[in-house]
């Protein structure tokens, strides 16, 4: 009698399991569902309202205060000109600080100290990155509102998440790999470069790439560094004032309530914008599938 009871108890205890799994898995797939529904929703609207509007003329043209005759050359060589900016130093200064924390300083409470902060840091409003780059890099070094101003304030905005990534990159590493390379006799750094780095690079990649999709899309911090959205000459260095993609979705989604061509101009520069994230995107994720199959 007491085995039948028990039997009977596992077995309701091994149902209300069923049921509990059944309703978090269905609660699981209704988010999924309803955040691909949204996505789809958002990416057909754009599409449909642009589409028309996208062509060579669109493609290489200047700003215009027509709206038939505007174009985004201006704002797509900003962008490019802002992101080479923004890669180097993101990468170089992101990756070195990562492997200097984790495989260098020394453990205690004062790298516990800058590991909180960093982390912190990571949660910090965009604007605030740009009235430090307006204090720093336009007024305090003087560079005025132009390509590198704008880069290195987006390079600090990105910084953060790139570097916390790359850490977690590094210590996800085996140790058993660092360990056989200094039985083989290799130094710390030639450990670092040719073992340790080359296992973390597919992890510090998804992380560059979320990072870098990031920084392309900011339009906040740009805007308080008064990046303009007007009929200004095509930016051809680091030293010329520029604007970028978001920036004149902003301006065309603001100047929509006067014309509401603009709202086509700005879907139209929406889906030039997704598409430039996607090759972004794709080429990161190529790199990182590449190194992820040789080690």
């Amino acid at each position: 009698m007491i085995k039948q009871v028990d039997a009977t108890q596992l077995k309701r205890r091994m149902n209300a399991r069923i049921r509990k799994n059944l309703i978090w898995r269905s609660i699981f797939l209704l988010s999924t569902l309803f955040g691909l529904l949204v996505l789809a929703v958002l990416i057909i609207r754009v599409v449909s309202q642009g589409a028309s509007w996208i062509d060579l003329d669109f493609l290489t043209g200047r700003l215009s205060t027509s709206a038939e005759r505007a174009g985004i050359m201006g704002a797509l060589l900003g962008t490019v000109w802002v992101m080479l900016v923004v890669i180097p130093v993101t990468l170089i200064i992101g990756v070195g600080t990562a492997i200097y924390l984790e495989l260098y300083a020394k453990k205690g409470k004062f790298q516990t100290f800058i590991e909180t902060n960093i982390s912190n840091l990571a949660g910090v409003p965009s604007i605030v990155y740009g009235l430090l780059g307006l204090t720093v890099f336009v007024r305090l070094m003087d560079f005025g509102n132009v390509v590198l101003a704008g880069g290195l304030t987006l390079s600090l905005l990105v910084l953060p998440i790139l570097i916390v990534s790359a850490q977690e990159a590094l210590r996800a590493v085996p140790a058993h790999l660092s360990e056989a390379s200094y039985g083989l006799g290799a130094t710390k750094w030639q450990t670092i470069r040719r073992v340790i780095l080359p296992a973390a690079l597919p992890s510090i990649l998804t992380g560059s790439i979320l990072a870098l999709s990031r920084a392309i899309g900011e339009t906040a911090p740009l805007t308080v560094l008064g990046i303009p959205a007007l009929l200004i000459p095509f930016p051809n260095g680091l030293f010329d004032t520029f604007t970028v993609l978001p920036m004149q979705i902003y301006y065309w989604t603001l100047d929509s309530s006067l014309v509401a061509e603009y709202a086509n101009l700005a879907a139209a520069t929406i889906v030039v914008l997704l598409l430039l994230l996607f090759i972004l995107n794709s080429v990161a994720v190529f790199i990182r599938n590449k190194f992820q199959q040789r080690y």
